[in-house]
């Protein structure tokens, strides 16, 4: 299993509502395309209107190596840039868990 958490930041609203059709849009394709991609969530947060964080697990790294070569996640990579102000990437190593392999 192979993970990361990944926190966004809007630039302003509108770049947040932008970025939130392009989520809706690139997950949509994962769903469709992506049968090593276990989990793939974004989420808003609570009391900070421009933040959004991504939960992904992945079957193993070559899983997520497909996903980073998909049509639709490099559209998501380029089109994100315009709309936001930083990202902050956490690479997971799962030990234990409900609805894991592991």
């Amino acid at each position: 299993m192979f993970g990361l958490m990944v926190r966004f930041t809007c630039k302003d609203e509108d770049s947040a509502t932008a970025f939130d059709t392009l989520v809706g849009e690139t997950i949509e394709a994962i769903r469709r395309h992506e049968p090593g991609t276990i989990v793939y969530a974004s989420h808003r947060v609570d009391g900070q209107p421009l933040q959004r964080i991504f939960y992904e697990l992945y079957r193993d790294r070559d899983a997520f190596d497909a996903h980073e070569q998909t049509e639709h996640t490099r559209r998501f990579l380029a089109v994100r840039e315009e709309l936001l102000a930083s990202v902050e990437v956490d690479w997971l190593d799962l030990q234990s868990g409900k609805g894991t392999t592991s």
